[in-house]
């Protein structure tokens, strides 16, 4: 297993915007393409209280590029894309890093 941690910075003033669309949009597309999510957070303390983080899990880097691929060509998401989008951008940045677990780690 391999893990990508993802940091989206909201526009200010979007993070509900934003909080909405992974919570009421994105599982049912996500799960037709068997993209899982281990959780999100935003920040309580750090240098942004205006970002949402999230971790996925995937079998390997050629499951991540599948998935994630077919997940960014489906219909469904750029409608939700599109919509949440439609007053302006909601999303500033999105920043990722595709982290390997430790043999001493309790996921693997």
């Amino acid at each position: 297993m391999i893990y990508e941690l993802r940091v989206y910075q909201a526009v200010p003033g979007q993070m509900a915007k934003l909080q909405a669309r992974f919570r009421d949009h994105l599982p049912p597309i996500w799960k037709k393409h068997g993209i899982h999510a281990i959780g999100f957070w935003t920040t309580l303390v750090g240098e942004s209280s205006n970002q949402l983080t999230y971790i996925l899990q995937w079998d390997s880097l050629a499951d991540l590029e599948t998935k994630w691929t077919s997940f960014l060509n489906d219909p469904a998401w750029h409608k939700v894309r599109d919509e949440g989008d439609s007053d302006g951008p909601i999303v500033a940045s999105i920043n990722n890093q595709i982290l390997a677990p430790t043999a001493f780690s309790a996921l693997k």
